[in-house]
């Protein structure tokens, strides 16, 4: 160590010295820290360490003033593992806005009034727009410009249906930074920062095509299905269940004696009461009879649980449903590729052509659903949620089971022309 070295290293331990006696003679809640240049106020909360300001050796307060308002400022939402509420004159900061707003989220996540997906959802999209503006990044420095670049950045990754997605949950975000007075007045976005048109989202339909299973081809992947995702695919033809509502389902939910299942969407919280096809009852009995066993004691009451004990569902987009659905699609189109080639014919059209997956059975009933001419009892079993002018909603209590039925028979009888079986379940 230089003699130069050792003299600002001396200087700085007298400082130190002098503030800690300060501290004590003051009766100062907080304690001195050597970190930084001549050391930092610093106090722990909730067994970590926050510093709230540096000690400055040429004060009469060593700046024990300015740490000690910062501290009293902060120190309840610290307390409350919160993060502080940041003033609108501080210059707020992107990394103020989505801390601030994910803890928000946090509250309604334990409160029940999002789901842990929803949530997911929204921290996707905060890491995105850090992404895009860094965390440092000064709000009322946004301006349209931002904006557009931010819109292109997501169009990179993103096809014109998440976009819209997108671009709807991060306004939530940069709105909430005036409702939370993180600002002074709301932010502006400029002309391009909206959702897709119309127009845009029914191209990119059309040029995916229907996401529809024909028949044929959900018996072929019955036929090659293990035993759980068998049980799946005919409840989600069934009863237009989607990947969450496979991860989700209770035990609890299931009246195999009587044939039918009650569970309302987790999406929306809108009742679902759907009538089970003896197709449907029989794969899941059959299943049931093999069910692994869960090894979280949270995934007892769940009906589907992986072959290793494990949840179905996550709050990603990573669905382990879609995988392993994706996975029975890739073996189903070999074989049929396998064969064809045996046999010096032409390859068939693939099963897992782009935009097929599993939440597609929902795209099914509620295409096939619609034949059945009762659009109520069919938007009933999908579980959607009544439009806000609909007053027929608020007196409807609920749908006959009769109609319920006529609707999941016209989807059977789409399946099965014949009415006839499709073969023993494993």
């Amino acid at each position: 160590m230089t003699n130069s070295t050792t003299a600002i290293s001396a200087g700085k331990d007298r400082v130190l010295d002098r503030a800690r006696k300060y501290k004590q003679k003051q009766r100062i809640p907080l304690t001195v820290h050597p970190g930084g240049t001549w050391g930092r106020w610093c106090k722990k909360i909730n067994g970590k360490q926050w510093h709230f300001g540096p000690i400055v050796p040429d004060a009469k307060d060593f700046g024990s003033g300015a740490a000690l308002e910062k501290y009293h400022r902060e120190k309840d939402a610290r307390k409350g593992g919160r993060e502080p509420r940041t003033d609108a004159n501080d210059d707020a900061t992107i990394r103020d806005l989505c801390n601030a707003f994910l803890v928000a989220k946090d509250d309604l996540l334990a409160t029940g009034e999002i789901t842990s997906r929803t949530r997911a959802d929204y921290e996707r999209t905060t890491d995105r727009i850090v992404e895009c503006f860094g965390r440092e990044r000064v709000l009322t420095d946004l301006g349209a410009d931002d904006f557009g670049r931010l819109r292109k950045h997501l169009a990179k990754t993103l096809g014109p249906v998440a976009l819209g997605n997108e671009i709807a949950r991060a306004r939530v975000v940069f709105k909430y930074a005036f409702d939370a007075e993180l600002i002074d007045k709301p932010l502006r976005y400029g002309p391009n920062f909206k959702r897709p048109s119309r127009r845009v989202l029914r191209q990119h339909r059309q040029k995916n095509g229907k996401r529809m299973f024909s028949p044929e081809e959900i018996h072929l992947l019955l036929n090659a299905a293990g035993t759980q995702m068998r049980a799946m695919i005919l409840l989600a033809c069934n009863t237009g269940f989607g990947n969450a509502d496979m991860g989700l389902l209770p035990l609890g939910a299931l009246d195999l004696a009587g044939g039918w299942v009650d569970f309302p969407r987790p999406k929306t919280a809108v009742a679902r009461r759907v009538p089970l096809w003896p197709e449907t009852i029989d794969a899941i009995e059959a299943y049931l009879a093999k069910r692994p066993a869960p090894k979280d004691p949270a995934l007892a009451d769940r009906v589907f649980v992986t072959k290793y004990g494990g949840a179905w569902y996550k709050p990603t987009s990573d669905n382990p449903v879609s995988a392993e659905f994706a996975k029975l699609m890739d073996a189903v189109d070999a074989d049929r590729a396998k064969e064809a080639k045996k046999k010096r014919r032409r390859a068939p059209d693939v099963i897992h052509r782009r935009g097929m997956g599993f939440y597609s059975f929902r795209h099914l009933f509620q295409t096939v659903g619609d034949g059945a001419r009762d659009p109520i009892a069919t938007r009933f079993i999908m579980g959607h949620a009544e439009a806000a002018n609909d007053m027929s909603a608020v007196y409807r209590e609920g749908v006959d089971d009769d109609r319920l039925r006529a609707v999941t028979e016209h989807v059977r009888c789409w399946l099965w022309p014949d009415e006839g079986k499709i073969g023993k379940t494993e």
